[in-house]
């Protein structure tokens, strides 16, 4: 759990640590089409809730965590909203229904009430997107993400590519540190107190030479392992992470069926039969 990226490489302890990997698979699944299927701020926050209360659940290391929400509140929060309100002020009528003005500074460049809480509400769809990512990140190990994707039915040789890539992650971001380290060593200098930052990307550049080929060296090994253990001679493999399914996982997968039942008529009932003309819910307009 106390890494920097927020990926798993072993197993944790806690309830949703247990499930296996096909049910976090399938949950991950329904999770996003309930997120992608609505822009309704009051359906969101029911899933914004229970995935923060799984966050939250797991204990993990909140440094990355809130690194990446900081990183999402500037880009999505900040700059999406100016670029909102600087080139398409009309969104909150095209969306939202209604234009409330509040200042106008000229035809072009106004602010309204709708606008608001246009911006608002697609932040706050990001922001469950995102809070939907980390619970899936934080619940899962590699080795259980390729075995739950080859539980549902993906060729295993997919699922082992999945596994080593992000196997690779830590190994490529120890020898970029190993190389950063010994070309500061001989004199480059790559200290943000000491150098420019145009400096420091172009010193940067050297980095990355040695560590595509210190990559394509160890892919290599990987490959060569992989064929010494006859790895695709059979149709099917097992998983050493992938256990039976558990008590936990058929309740777990009972929660999961029932909310692909909700994302069905949702998405038939208001999205195909009785669509609304506009995609926001706003509490002050009636439709």
């Amino acid at each position: 759990m106390n890494n920097r990226f927020m990926i798993n490489y072993s197993p944790g302890t806690t309830p949703i640590h247990r499930l296996n990997g096909a049910t976090k698979v399938l949950g991950f699944i329904v999770i996003t089409i309930y997120v992608i299927m609505t822009f309704d701020v009051r359906v969101m926050a029911v899933m914004f809730m229970l995935c923060c209360a799984g966050i939250i659940s797991m204990k993990p290391n909140w440094k990355p965590v809130f690194f990446m929400l900081c990183f999402l509140f500037v880009t999505a929060g900040v700059f999406g909203t100016l670029m909102i309100l600087l080139i398409r002020p009309s969104s909150g009528l095209s969306h939202v229904g209604a234009e409330t003005i509040i200042v106008r500074f000229n035809n072009h460049l106004f602010l309204s009430w709708e606008l608001l809480w246009y911006v608002s509400a697609m932040f706050f769809k990001r922001l469950t997107s995102f809070s939907t990512a980390i619970l899936f990140i934080l619940a899962i190990t590699p080795s259980e993400l390729a075995a739950g994707l080859n539980k549902i039915g993906l060729p295993y040789k997919i699922c082992t590519v999945v596994s080593l890539a992000f196997r690779t992650i830590p190994d490529i971001a120890r020898d970029f540190t190993d190389i950063r380290n010994s070309l500061m060593m001989r004199g480059v200098e790559l200290d943000s107190r000491k150098a420019g930052l145009l400096k420091r990307i172009r010193q940067t550049v050297m980095i990355l030479s040695p560590l595509i080929i210190t990559a394509f060296g160890k892919v290599g090994n990987v490959a060569n392992a992989m064929d010494l253990r006859s790895f695709g001679k059979f149709k099917k493999r097992s998983w050493y992470s992938e256990h039976e399914s558990a008590g936990s996982d058929r309740i777990a997968r009972v929660i999961i069926f029932m909310a692909a039942l909700f994302c069905g008529y949702y998405i038939v009932w208001h999205r195909i039969l009785h669509p609304s003309p506009y995609d926001y819910w706003c509490p002050w307009i009636k439709i």
